[in-house]
């Protein structure tokens, strides 16, 4: 068959398609409902796919990829490990100075141990502040800037001074029409003066990163830690390239000062990013197979129908398909018509489906974050095309092969 000729007989069969539907509005309203159902629901799944992935990248990237976390918990572990966990020694001030003087692959660490505290300014305060105490290393290892004022020195966070940097959410509650810097405020009832205002953050996973606070740790552990000792390490690596390494050495040198004997588990963690996007990724799996079920019965329904419908057509037809074949139609172009109809009863559902999910996925932003790229849309349609086209095969197949004079005969 000639290029011409094909295309030719493409473009007849999209006409003759598009008047049969025209013909039977109702009948493909109904056949199409099944297509439109599916077509929303794989359009919503991967727009909340796509949505909550792109959030979670986007909160998981402020851990830093370069940032390695010390801590006496791995983030992720069954309820049955708990109290192992909990029962392990605390990482103290003396091992973040042991692993300070002996790692030679980071380029800033500091210690860190939080708690949720009231802050007061005046007849102002804020709840459930989030407060670090940290060393003058905090700034290089969460990789935040400044907005107003500096971060306190090294001399401030040995010396245990009574200085504080507050979030951006502390400094617009507590200081709406005033600067904080210079100011002093109660934090937990112990008074602290403001000398700078950490920049915006956002939040990490619904958390908000910006109501929070940072002191000088020895003034942390003196003033509000006094029934828990044990802190966390956060290390910034020296070079991404050498992350392993960084995390290698970390390991021995812990080893080493917890006393932990050869051959015998680590009684510490060393968590990282990686972490997070690997356990997301599972989950996602998951949930994309589950989306994808649900998506494929909903096809499943949908294409059952148009196959359905096919075959009422062809019978309806038979006298038609008997006068074409008559005066010489090819079995390939009978065969073309009948898959161009069925496909195109998919195409348009999927269309609808599409112009449906639209609305619904802006809606579902305002619960979850939702995204529809044009991948998305031209994936919908062209798995409603392939639906319209396999579940149209049997009937097309049918009408291509019918033999003229008993076409013809057909009441």
């Amino acid at each position: 068959m000639k290029l011409t000729d094909f295309t030719y007989e493409v473009k007849e069969g999209i006409g003759i398609s598009f008047q049969a539907i025209r013909a039977n509005k109702m009948r493909s309203v109904l056949t199409m409902l099944g297509i439109v159902i599916g077509i929303v629901s794989v359009t919503l799944m991967g727009t909340a796919i796509e949505g909550l992935s792109r959030a979670f990248n986007e909160s998981v990237s402020k851990l830093g990829a370069d940032v390695l976390y010390v801590q006496k918990f791995p983030w992720f572990f069954g309820g049955d490990d708990w109290w192992k966990f909990r029962n392990r020694k605390d990482i103290d001030l003396k091992q973040y100075r042991d692993v300070k003087d002996q790692a030679t692959t980071i380029s800033a660490i500091t210690p860190l141990s939080r708690r949720r505290l009231t802050i007061k300014y005046g007849n102002r305060s804020s709840d459930g502040i989030i407060v670090s105490g940290a060393n003058e290393q905090y700034i290089l290892t969460t990789g935040a800037s400044m907005d107003l004022g500096r971060f306190f020195s090294q001399a401030e966070a040995n010396g245990g001074r009574p200085v504080a940097v507050i979030g951006y959410t502390v400094a617009e509650n507590l200081f709406p029409s005033e600067t904080p810097l210079g100011k002093n405020v109660k934090i937990g009832g112990v008074s602290f003066r403001i000398v700078g205002v950490i920049g915006k953050q956002g939040s990490f996973l619904g958390m908000d990163l910006d109501n929070c606070a940072v002191i000088p740790i020895t003034n942390f552990l003196q003033k509000f830690a006094s029934h828990r000792r044990g802190i966390d390490l956060n290390v910034k690596v020296a070079d991404m390239k050498d992350l392993e390494n960084t995390k290698e050495e970390l390991r021995g040198i812990l080893r080493k000062i917890r006393s932990v004997k050869p051959g015998a588990e680590d009684d510490f963690a060393i968590n990282q990013q990686e972490m997070f996007i690997q356990t997301f990724n599972k989950i996602g799996i998951v949930v994309a197979g589950i989306g994808l079920f649900i998506t494929a019965l909903s096809l499943f329904v949908g294409a059952i129908g148009i196959m359905n419908i096919m075959f009422v057509s062809v019978s309806e037809r038979t006298k038609e398909i008997g006068i074409r074949k008559a005066i010489g139609a090819k079995r390939s172009t009978i065969l073309l018509q009948f898959l161009i109809e069925s496909a195109a009863l998919s195409l348009v559902g999927g269309i609808i489906g599409i112009i449906i999910s639209y609305p619904l996925s802006l809606l579902i932003n305002q619960i979850l974050p939702t995204s529809m790229p044009i991948l998305v849309v031209l994936i919908a349609i062209i798995i409603s095309v392939l639906v319209g086209m396999i579940s149209g095969f049997l009937p097309a197949n049918r009408a291509s092969k019918m033999d003229p004079v008993e076409a013809l005969r057909y009441e």
